[in-house]
């Protein structure tokens, strides 16, 4: 048996616990995340039970291979201990992989919710338009599909663009859907500002990051530095005569974020710190995650922040995901956030393997 669900098993017991205290009463996010996490829990524990039954079944046929010298019943017992063995390997492969995505889940705010970074790349001023665009459509997604949105950190051009803007998205299973996301988009298109119809092309960049349940890291005030300055507008101009935008340093691991989409110090500082946390979890997750990973062919993943993975072609109205190869029409209408074609084909791709 190559896993080990005792700590799993001890989780489940404080979990029972908890949720049957009055006081999670007046916590519902907390009792939400709890309950999801059960579930979650069960099925795992109830997988081992019929792993452990299977084992059961074969040491008793084994004991049958000691005992007997009928013929007949020593065949039918080898026979059995054969199906059994194949039934534990699928059942031990359907284990792992659970317990696997349990632990991706472990950190998890209720719902699965994400911190997003949209960044423009090459192409200038039109990589700009392109990173509003990428914007839009997901604030458009994420509005059909019931979710919460909320800007953290943002820098616009003077023409309107977005240079980077940083939000997070909650209150449903936004990872489960938004994780694809993360990568190079590319655009071909004509820009509004040229004038000979030539073909531009630009990118942007997509970073999805969990947002932790709150207390699952603790970080000292004392590894933090932060500074305090004037928030500026398109071009850099100042916008407000007090030092309401914020810069925070995490000292161990030199990440710096910043925040002035606030009118006030106290809300740019939540903002930025919601935005540390979730990049400090993304790299103590991703260390684990290489300690344990076992590489699977074919898997789509969003860790390599460099691979171009989506192309937008609007001369041939065309989108195609270059990790499963796909392609889609009708790009405006997806550009409106009618992205569940490309969700649910990333999804199905990635249960399949």
């Amino acid at each position: 048996m190559s896993f080990n669900t005792a700590p799993l098993r001890e989780e489940y017991s404080k979990i029972l616990g908890e949720i049957s205290s009055p006081d999670i009463i007046s916590d519902w996010e907390r009792f939400e995340f709890l309950s999801k996490r059960k579930k979650k829990l069960e099925i795992i524990i109830q997988k081992e039970d019929d792993f452990l039954r299977l084992e059961k079944e074969s040491q008793e046929n084994e004991n049958i291979l000691l005992c007997e010298d009928n013929p007949e019943l020593i065949s039918l017992a080898e026979e059995e201990i054969k199906i059994i063995s194949e039934k534990k390997k699928v059942l031990e492969k359907e284990i792992l992989s659970l317990i696997e995505k349990l632990n991706e889940l472990k950190s998890f705010n209720v719902g699965g919710a994400v911190i997003i970074e949209i960044r423009a790349g090459a192409g200038g001023d039109e990589a700009a338009l392109f990173a509003e665009n990428l914007f839009n459509m997901y604030s458009r997604y994420a509005q059909k599909r019931g979710w919460s949105q909320k800007i953290l950190n943002s820098h616009r051009t003077e023409i309107g663009g977005l240079k980077e803007i940083i939000f997070e998205l909650k209150n449903g299973d936004v990872y489960s859907s938004m994780k694809y996301e993360g990568g190079v988009h590319r655009v071909q298109r004509v820009p509004k500002t040229e004038k000979a119809g030539r073909i531009h092309t630009s990118t942007a960049s997509v970073i999805v990051l969990l947002k932790p349940e709150r207390g699952v890291l603790k970080i000292s005030p004392a590894d933090l530095k932060m500074d305090t300055y004037r928030a500026s507008g398109p071009g850099g101009q100042n916008v407000n005569k007090r030092e309401t935008a914020i810069r925070i340093t995490h000292l161990p691991t030199n990440t710096v974020v910043t925040s002035q989409t606030e009118r006030s110090l106290a809300q740019n500082k939540n903002n930025a710190m919601a935005i540390l946390e979730a990049r400090i979890l993304e790299g103590i997750e991703e260390q684990e995650k290489e300690k344990i990973k076992e590489e699977r062919s074919g898997q789509v993943t969003n860790s390599d922040r460099s691979e171009k993975i989506r192309t937008y072609n609007f001369p041939q109205d065309r989108i195609t995901d270059h990790r499963i190869q796909k392609k889609w029409n009708n790009i405006e209408n997806i550009m409106n956030g009618d992205m569940d074609l490309i969700i649910d084909a990333l999804q199905q791709k990635t249960d399949n393997h």
